[in-house]
């Protein structure tokens, strides 16, 4: 018995030794099955769906999002070009832009290389003299197209970034008084910057070998920092009401082209406004020195400048331009930080970045040639910067400081500011017209033209426009508190409303002789302009604003004396269109 037991728990035992060394056998074969898989396969960076997966101090997710941005405001731009530039600077626009390059060209005396200086625009290349308004529709057309590439691609090179900027400056160029404002100024740095954001010839999202510049950057936020400190050192060198802190009393009614909010702003107390004071001066004297405090504090920095201009955005239609200023804000900004606005997919953007990183942490990326000549290139570049930045740091260090000026023909590095003194009162100008043959006459009635936006009727309720822009409007701002002298495009667009020129037409809201005989003089008249009281008898009747009439700003022209003017100012003689 005791025999037929130890047989059987010897063999019980062989058992669990043979059992046992299959299974040896078998962990032994996994391991070197798992160890082979995973040389094979690279391995993936942890916390890959989070933003805390990503490292600081890259700018893949930023250029992408840097990127689109312009292609949105470049798109604005270039829709806002298409809209209006035949009738402002076309070949029978208020300022024609072909008369302007032939005087330049007769100044010059026809020398090709001082032409392009002085006016740096393909146009130059074209016969504008015949074909103008279609060589602006399709330097329009063309920005829009490469523009909506960008904002669905949220990639690009050189060229394509290079082709924006030219045809955005050719129109500036030949734009005179309708573009002489600092945000064309701002779009075009900030254009020409993100030329050198993308890779040469590379069209992808994520290109491996290519790497966002530290230096461009550092160059965004140059700029950013000389928007804001230049507009705050303006103001404090300028009107006194910045240093009194009553500026901001004025400004929501005086400013070009009020919003609906800003007659509500207006009317807060005092003690907000002085607020709003301060405020401002800590954003744009303290705010800036943020970005070079290191990442955490460039974070704020970059998010106080955006929150204010979005406050900015909400409170007047200063076209594009706080729009724009967003832009080099977004590069205070690195993926980590940007992480939170894209999707976390095994084919995402973020995990290309996340995977590059990895690759980057363990060595696994070999630099290329190429990476060795962009970095050589990128700090060439950087040196330019600093270079041209010369006379802009001495206009910011100067007491006799100079607003939105460029200091080269091409508009690389300028200065820029706003509201450098603030408007008291409100001053209109209002274009009217009569059938009476006689303007002298009590009797006579005339009826008045009313632009896009800006205030006109009382009752009408104010605009909201931004990002798009209206530029007869914002230049009506400054005649009112200029004269018509000075403003040689509002007399041409009264000799034009003589014949119900569909061009200038457009280009307002209300014409009331339309589909009629057109009148046979056109005056303008000079208002004041103050915002009823909320609550007041005058709101509940509707009306947003009170005037009072100060006086005649351009005497009555009759169709006769708009020929005589035509001939002195070199325009096309106004004549009626025979039905």
């Amino acid at each position: 018995m005791s025999d037929a037991r130890a047989e059987r728990e010897f063999r019980g035992e062989g058992v669990r030794k043979r059992r046992q060394k299959n299974e040896k056998l078998k962990e032994s074969e996994d391991g070197t099955k798992q160890t082979v898989d995973s040389k094979s396969r690279p391995q993936e960076p942890e916390n890959n769906t989070a933003g805390a997966g990503l490292q600081r101090g890259t700018f893949w997710l930023t250029r992408i999002v840097l990127l689109r941005y312009i292609g949105f405001i470049y798109f604005v731009a270039f829709l806002v070009a298409l809209h209006q530039n035949k009738q402002l600077i076309g070949k029978d626009g208020l300022l024609p832009a072909n008369k302007y390059l032939n005087n330049i060209k007769n100044r010059v005396g026809g020398i090709k290389q001082d032409m392009f200086i002085q006016c740096p625009s393909i146009i130059w290349l074209f016969n504008y003299n015949t074909h103008l308004d279609q060589i602006l529709d399709s330097l329009a057309y063309t920005g829009l197209a490469l523009s909506l590439f960008l904002v669905i691609r949220g990639a690009a090179n050189w060229f394509i970034m290079f082709a924006l900027w030219v045809l955005y400056h050719s129109i500036v160029s030949v734009g005179q008084q309708w573009f002489s404002f600092g945000w064309e100024s701002q779009l075009l740095e900030t254009g020409f910057l993100a030329i050198f954001l993308c890779p040469v010839w590379n069209l992808s999202t994520i290109p491996q070998h290519t790497p966002t510049s530290l230096i461009i950057i550092w160059a965004y936020r140059w700029l950013i920092f000389r928007i804001m400190l230049g507009a705050g050192l303006i103001k404090i060198r300028g009107d006194q009401c910045w240093r009194d802190l009553t500026c901001m009393n004025y400004h929501y009614e005086t400013q070009p082209v009020p919003n609906p909010l800003s007659y509500y702003l207006h009317q807060s107390p005092e003690l907000i406004h002085k607020m709003e004071t301060l405020g401002n001066h800590f954003i744009e004297l303290v705010a800036p020195f943020f970005l070079i405090l290191g990442r955490r504090m460039t974070i704020i920095g970059g998010g106080i400048q955006i929150f204010f201009q979005v406050v900015l955005i909400t409170s007047g239609n200063l076209s594009f331009l706080n729009w724009l200023t967003i832009v080099p804000s977004l590069a205070c900004f690195d993926d980590r930080s940007l992480s939170w606005m894209f999707s976390g997919g095994s084919r995402s953007v973020k995990c290309q970045v996340a995977q590059i990183q990895h690759q980057t942490e363990t060595g696994k990326v070999t630099p290329k040639m190429g990476c060795y000549i962009r970095r050589v290139f990128n700090i060439i570049f950087g040196l330019l910067i600093a270079y041209l930045s010369v006379p802009v740091v001495q206009n910011l260090l100067s007491q006799r400081q100079a607003m939105n000026t460029s200091f080269d023909s091409l508009r690389l590095v300028n200065t820029y500011g706003a509201f450098g003194s603030v408007t008291k009162e409100r001053t209109e100008v209002i274009i009217q017209g009569t059938s009476s043959s006689d303007p002298s006459d009590p009797g006579a009635k005339w009826l008045e033209y009313e632009f896009k936006c800006k205030p006109g009727n009382v009752k009408r309720r104010p605009c909201i426009i931004s990002p798009y822009h209206y530029r007869m409007d914002w230049l009506a701002w400054f005649a009112a508190f200029q004269n018509y002298q000075y403003n040689p495009w509002l007399v041409h667009a009264a000799m034009k409303l003589l014949i119900n020129d569909e061009g200038t037409t457009s280009l307002i809201d209300h014409n009331p002789f339309e589909d009629r005989t057109p009148p046979k003089f056109i005056r303008v008249e000079h208002y004041r302009y103050v915002y009823t009281k909320v609550g007041s008898r005058e709101a509940k009747t509707g009306a947003w604003w009170r005037r009072k009439h100060i006086g005649n700003y351009l005497p009555p022209i009759s169709l006769r004396a708009a020929r005589d003017i035509a001939k002195q100012m070199d325009w096309d003689i106004p004549r009626l269109k025979r039905k």
